[in-house]
């Protein structure tokens, strides 16, 4: 499915304002990420680290969790990834391996390859899902 570049944008902006909730003490990296579902809906998340650093969530891996949480399971048909404009090198910001792996146990659901909208200081890049975890390990790949 096709997403138009308002659909995109709004993407953007309800990332951007998830990642004003980042709970981020330690790296000070807030990040924040948007879903967008086949039915329009927007489910959002944020970064949540721990002193435990192993323990820190992502905000995709929130967002997921709360979607999941709200019954979804499947229709996930965009994703936008956004960290801050003022740190690092400003380069579009990718979800982590295991985000990756949390987003396509999602989409599988759904038979969907997502567009993830990586968003930088000056850059936004649209990559599939597929194309960020290629041969991915999922659903399917247990029978």
């Amino acid at each position: 499915m096709s997403v138009s570049d308002d659909k995109r944008d709004a993407l953007i902006a309800a990332a951007r304002e998830a990642s004003q909730n980042a709970y981020a003490p330690y790296s000070d990296y807030q990040v924040g990420a948007a879903l967008l579902f086949d039915d329009g809906a927007v489910v959002t998340g944020a970064n949540v680290e721990n002193a435990s650093y192993g323990l820190a969530l992502c905000a995709e891996t929130n967002a997921v969790s709360k979607a999941m949480t709200d019954g979804r399971r499947g229709g996930l048909i965009a994703v936008a990834v956004v960290g801050p404009d003022d740190k690092g090198d400003g380069a579009p910001i990718t979800p982590c391996g295991r985000c990756r792996q949390v987003l396509h146990e999602l989409a599988a659901l759904g038979g969907t390859d997502p567009a993830i909208f990586c968003v930088g200081a000056d850059e936004v890049r649209r990559v599939t899902l597929s194309q960020l975890l290629p041969h991915a390990f999922g659903p399917d790949s247990l029978v």
